[in-house]
This record gives C-alpha cells, structure tokens and sequence, in this order.
C-alpha cells in the first residue's frame, strides 16, 4: 500500500509535458483543481476525464501508474461516496430506514463527488510526476517572487515545499523497511481492535521519526557544507522561460476552460 502512493514521486522523461516549463504546470494545475468545483454534469467529468487522459497519454507515464496513486485513497472516496448518498437531500426518494434516506439527487452528488476526489488526486499527482524537484522549486519560487517587495521568503518556502514533497517516497520507502524489520521480530500491525494496532504503531513510528531527523540533519549539513545561505544573489544553471510548447499548453487550457464553463452556466 505504501508503494502505491505517488505524491512527490518523479518519473523521468522527455516529453512535451515534461518539458514544459514549471511556472506554466503550476498554474495548470490550479486551474484544474478550481476548474473541477464548477463541473455540475456527467458531461463536464467526462470532459475532464478527457483532458486529463490526453495529459497522461501524451506525458508518456503509464496510466496503471497514475491509477495506482489512488489505491490508498480507495476508503476515503467510497466513505464520501456513502456520506453524499444518505446524507443529500432531494425529492426523489428511493429508500428510507430511520435517518437513512437514499434519493437520486443523493447518489448522484455521491457519484460526484467520487470522481471529484479521483481526478483532483491524479491531476496533481501528474504535477510531481512530470516536473523534477529542482525545476518544481524554480518555478514556485518564480511565481512568488513579486511578493518579495513585501519581505516575503519566496526562496525558503519554495525549497521547504519541495524537500517536503522529495522526501515523502523517501520516509514511505523508510516506514516499509521498519515495518518489515518489525514484523520480521514478531510485531502485528493488523490484527486487533483499533486502539490495539494504534498501540502496535509505536514501535514503527518511534524509529522513523528518528529516522526522518537524522535524514534532516544531514541535509542541513550537507547544504551548509556547500555554503548554501538562501536566495538573495542565486545564480541557476537553467534560466526559466516561456516557449511555443508552453503557449500551445496555455492555449488548450483556455479551451478546457470555456468547454466547462459552457457545460456548467450555458448549456
């Protein structure tokens, strides 16, 4: 299960979607997250399904992999799904037992929501999964440098957010290794009620946050061993800039755009 998380995970390649440039990713990306809270039909998700299916068959990345990203989030989206389906009103009732009420208006934001949770986890996953960590942290820092004139650390929250995102495969790899070392020596992390594999998870949690620590403190050392002192007066070997390919993504945008807000406000 841990392996199946692919949030902060980079996956190599050449094609037009990795080579765009990140500040455009970044923006893209946002759009669609806000962009999937306007989609009010079947419609709309199929447009967005779409989209997002033409960005994965052009990036190159296995759609199996981006599927997979969603295996640890399969209890979240059917307890959503559940939560939306009794608890929606409507008019149409199909069922009714007590405070239980399953109408049609409630399966469908169920439905919705469901496919909500899915893309918005996809999309973003594509993010990290087509841009490196060093480019990532270049282009945030580039988005948010005009809040410079206000004392605003772009740099440092820039490099923070993406040593985080880095190191999420890193502990996940970590945390797998202890759990197996653990079980090897006896420990059960599945059976039992839940405060009794709550209290199986001390003798996992304890040595990966020693872990993570030491993992931290090496970092630091090894960045203050290369005379780093943040962002003022950084050079960088590759200067960002905005090319045809990014135009042309900017452009297909735009007509992602006006497709949903046709479907959600005028059709």
């Amino acid at each position: 299960m841990l392996k199946d998380i692919t949030i902060g995970q980079y996956f190599p390649g050449r094609s037009f979607i990795h080579l765009l440039d990140p500040r455009i990713k970044i923006v893209i990306s946002f759009i669609f997250i806000i962009l999937i809270f306007f989609v009010k039909s079947f419609l709309g998700y199929a447009f967005v399904f779409l989209f997002l299916a033409t960005v994965v068959a052009v990036s190159g990345i296995p759609p199996k992999y981006v599927i997979k990203g969603l295996k640890p989030l399969i209890f979240i989206i059917v307890l959503t799904f559940f939560l939306n389906i009794f608890f929606t009103s409507g008019e149409t009732v199909l069922w009714k037992a007590g405070f239980l009420v399953l109408t049609k208006e409630g399966i469908i934001q169920g439905i919705f929501m469901a496919l909500r949770l899915m893309f918005l986890v996809s999309g973003t996953s594509l993010l990290t999964l087509t841009t490196s960590p060093i480019s990532l942290t270049d282009g945030i820092e580039s988005l948010l440098r005009p809040l410079s004139v206000v004392k605003f650390p772009a740099h440092e929250l820039a490099m923070m957010m993406t040593i985080a995102l880095r190191f999420i495969p890193t502990l996940l790899e970590e945390t797998d290794k202890i759990m197996k070392a653990q079980m090897a020596r006896g420990a059960d992390f599945e059976s039992g009620n839940i405060l009794e594999r709550a209290k199986a998870l001390v003798p996992l949690l304890v040595p990966l946050f020693i872990s993570a620590f030491r993992r931290a403190d090496e970092l630091a050392m090894a960045m203050e061993a290369r005379c780093y002192r943040g962002g003022r007066n950084r050079t960088r070997m590759k200067v960002l800039k905005v090319e045809k390919r990014d135009y042309i993504a900017m452009l297909a945008t735009l007509v992602f755009i006006l497709i949903i807000m046709w479907d959600s406000y005028l059709r």
